[in-house]
């Protein structure tokens, strides 16, 4: 069901092709295991069968990781540094979705082990059939995307230098690199700013020893390398509250500043946050970067910003935006859109070019207490380090456990 024949891959001065080959392997591991679970029915574990499922799980456990390791630390972060124009916005739709197939197939994977292991052992019969359909359909769709796209992508916009940069970082991984050689850094070039973060995001971690004393100034470093790797709505973050019944509700809204002083934003005083808010100062924000694999959960009290901090938010309001916050009666009920938009007409022909805030329309400043920095990893095994303010206004950082 499978051979035995040395299969000569290309040499890592092509690393594209290295990366081809891979596939290729791939494709005749799923091909043995879909030959084997037509096998299985009429044969058992037989010898053929035990060598079949041995073969399998060795390339799949010792294998297929580095494949994924070279796109997630290196290609994919290669391709953002230099990227651009269509090519940028294809990669910013395509890269997290193969980041997702390698956790998907990891855990389909994960699922196969177990009855896979049983039949090289010859102590079981049974593969699933709609669970090695899915692991085969998954890996062959995961190809097809990469070869059809990242691949040809790699060929027209690598040069020379990167394209040795890629060989050299496969084959210290595969442990096969000259002695004591390293992984050259990649010249200047345009989008310098998003491979510069390729140390924190390729390799996918957070240590105690990389991040600030300062909660804050470490969300300010996190949030510019969001801004830079051109997350989409990096300044949006959820916003939980609770109500004086004990129910919390959540909602999105966009953080307009954030310093020492905390986190802020601007909605309507009379909305369903700011009635939770009056009966319940304590909020939860949390910002998710899926591009980055990364999120910060932050926790503490709320207050209104001083009168003239939501003064002048509310004159740099495009006019039309302040129009709408003064005609909506936020959170109330309204019988139609049309009624909704007939309240605007009204206020934009009494408002004049330069309405004034309303009362109940303004700023609120979340003051953290506890401030947390999850960095996603492989296998859930996250990184998790949390800030906790004390009494004198310190802070304490410490690792949590995933």
């Amino acid at each position: 069901m499978s051979s035995l024949l040395h299969d000569a891959a290309p040499d890592f001065t092509q690393p594209i092709a290295v990366l081809k080959h891979c596939h290729g392997r791939i494709r005749k591991q799923l091909a043995t295991l879909e030959k084997l679970l037509e096998h299985l029915p009429q044969h058992g574990a037989d010898e053929q069968a035990r060598q079949a499922a041995s073969a399998v799980l060795r390339y799949f456990d010792k294998a297929a990781h580095l494949h994924h390791d070279d796109e997630e630390q290196d290609l994919i972060p290669m391709l953002r540094a230099t990227a651009q124009g269509d090519d940028a916005a294809i990669l910013q739709a395509l890269a997290p979705t193969i980041l997702q197939d390698h956790k998907d197939m990891d855990a389909l994977w994960q699922d196969l082990h177990e009855q896979l292991t049983a039949i090289a052992e010859g102590t079981g019969t049974v593969l699933p059939d709609s669970q090695v359909r899915r692991f085969v359909a998954s890996y062959s769709s995961h190809m097809e995307r990469e070869e059809s796209t990242m691949a040809p992508m790699a060929m027209r916009l690598f040069s020379p230098e990167q394209m040795a940069q890629l060989g050299q970082a496969m084959q210290l991984r595969r442990g096969i690199a000259a002695p004591g050689a390293t992984v050259p850094p990649l010249a200047p070039a345009v989008g310098q700013a998003v491979a510069d973060l390729r140390k924190d995001y390729g390799q996918a971690s957070l240590d105690e020893a990389d991040v600030s004393d300062d909660p804050i100034a470490q969300f300010t470093a996190w949030f510019e390398q969001a801004l830079k790797a051109e997350v989409n709505e990096p300044n949006a973050m959820s916003l939980s509250t609770v109500a004086a019944s004990g129910r919390p509700s959540s909602r999105i809204v966009l953080v307009k500043q954030f310093d020492a002083r905390g986190f802020s934003w601007y909605t309507n005083y009379d909305s369903k946050k700011g009635a939770d808010l009056r009966d319940n100062s304590y909020a939860a924000l949390l910002f998710f970067w899926s591009e980055l694999e990364r999120q910060v959960r932050i926790e503490g009290h709320v207050e209104r910003t001083a009168p003239d901090e939501s003064d002048r938010y509310f004159r740099s309001r495009p006019l039309k935006s302040r129009l709408s916050a003064i005609a909506s009666h936020q959170s109330a009920p309204i019988d139609s859109r049309a009624q909704l938009e007939q309240n605007y007409d009204v206020v934009a022909q009494g408002a004049g070019e330069d309405p004034a805030r309303p009362d109940n329309w303004g700023g609120y400043r979340l003051i953290p207490d506890r401030i947390e920095f999850w960095q996603g990893r492989r296998s859930r095994f996250h990184d998790r380090i949390v800030y906790e303010r004390q009494e004198d206004g310190s802070w304490t950082r410490q690792r949590l456990q995933p």
